[in-house]
């Protein structure tokens, strides 16, 4: 197929679960040639915050971006200073480009983070060539958990953050982390014995590697450790993924410095290495840690259209959206959900595991970067106050 018709029923991105209102339009444009494409670009692309996929000459989309002005940012990948980069190639291998507004950045931006995980586009990746793909650090698998990493976010774990990007780099801090906090890595359909578990004969368990007998594993395999004495490991890895332990921190510095005295030159360059990438983790860890003691509130965002949204934030992921109130009878028929918002917050919130828990990074990353948002937020019980404030702008507009 050389080029696709923007006419084509299945064009557009499917249902957006942060959109609390009726399916906003996707607007469509196709062309063989790039020139023809920025001329469509130029006449039917407004200065207003969205989300915009591109498409190939076989329909599959092989990228997805938002902007805060659309028509800025799709004009961008014309301009011939891209022509080498990452935008330049992507146009170069799109005959479609399809975009649909969202009330706000902040919509966008959600909006943007589901596509890419709904759709996973190829080009999607933070660099070219050197791609780095998004990984998630968790912590379970079975009865023995264990750190690993994962493209998605598995069905069942007892721990998981992220994303994060570079797997060769998170694969070291993976490693590491099993070492420190003990924990197997080994397959799982090795057989775990532990000390405590009765058996009929005698039997000589021997380890199933060399770890446990270089200390850096409990050694379960080997009916060397108890269920309980296995599992306070685990709660210690846990803690570290709650941004509350710098145990594997202390331990690197500590095994970098030992080798470094005996002249090791090899060891501690390794550590070292290694060492960054934990600081790594651990950093996005502790912004992670804030984010959740801190955002538990709702969120109200102003809608260029008049689209306004007040977003449950509740130990820092995006919980629940609503339709701002306007009016009496709207702000009266919404009281049951502002009542149910109330008690959601009112729960712990150390790890929420809402419907959305990819969104943690995005919004320490939001609050990060625009700390006046802060001034937008309140807790349910003020929601009379921000309803009449938020009602008042509307008629006046």
């Amino acid at each position: 197929m050389d080029a696709l018709s923007p006419n084509r029923e299945e064009f557009g991105f499917g249902i957006d679960p942060f959109n609390p209102r009726g399916v906003r339009p996707i607007e469509v444009v196709g062309g063989l040639r790039k020139e023809e494409l920025k001329q469509q670009v130029v006449e039917s692309c407004a200065r207003v915050p969205g989300v915009y996929g591109m498409l190939d000459r076989h329909g599959e989309l092989i990228y997805v971006g938002k902007s805060k002005s659309l028509r800025n940012r799709l004009l961008s990948y014309f301009s011939p200073t891209n022509e080498d980069e990452k935008a330049g190639r992507i146009i170069e291998n799109a005959r479609v480009i399809q975009w649909e507004t969202q009330p706000s950045e902040f919509a966008a931006l959600l909006r943007e983070q589901q596509l890419i995980r709904q759709f996973t586009p190829r080009w999607n990746v933070q660099g070219v060539p050197k791609r780095q793909r998004p990984v998630y650090l968790c912590l379970g698998r079975g009865a023995v958990p264990t750190f690993f990493l994962s493209p998605k976010v598995p069905p069942e774990y007892i721990a998981i953050q992220g994303p994060f990007f570079g797997t060769s780099r998170m694969n070291l801090a993976v490693d590491a982390l099993n070492k420190v906090f003990r924990l197997r890595d080994c397959s799982q359909q090795q057989v775990f014995q532990f000390s405590e578990q009765l058996s009929l004969f005698d039997l000589d368990h021997r380890p199933g590697c060399l770890r446990f007998e270089l200390g850096t594993c409990s050694g379960p395999c080997a009916a060397a450790c108890t269920r309980p004495e296995y599992l306070a490991q685990v709660s210690a890895a846990e803690s570290f993924l709650d941004g509350f332990n710098d145990e594997p921190l202390t331990s690197l510095e500590s095994q970098m410095a030992t080798a470094a005295a005996n002249q090791q030159y090899e060891l501690a360059g390794r550590a070292h290495k290694t060492l960054k990438s934990i600081q790594y983790v651990h950093r996005k860890l502790t912004m992670l840690a804030e984010a959740r003691r801190r955002y538990s509130f709702v969120y109200a965002v102003p809608g260029y259209d008049g689209c306004h949204n007040w977003y449950l934030l509740h130990g820092g992921e995006v919980i629940a959206v609503a339709a701002t109130p306007v009016g009496r009878d709207a702000y009266s028929a919404m009281k049951p959900t502002i009542a149910h918002w109330r008690a959601i917050l009112e729960g712990p919130s150390d790890r929420v595991n809402g419907p959305f828990p990819y969104t943690l990074g995005l919004v320490a990353s939001w609050f990060r970067k625009n700390r006046h948002e802060l001034d937008h937020t309140f807790a349910p019980e003020q929601s009379g106050r921000k309803y009449y404030r938020r009602s008042m702008k509307a008629r006046a507009s």
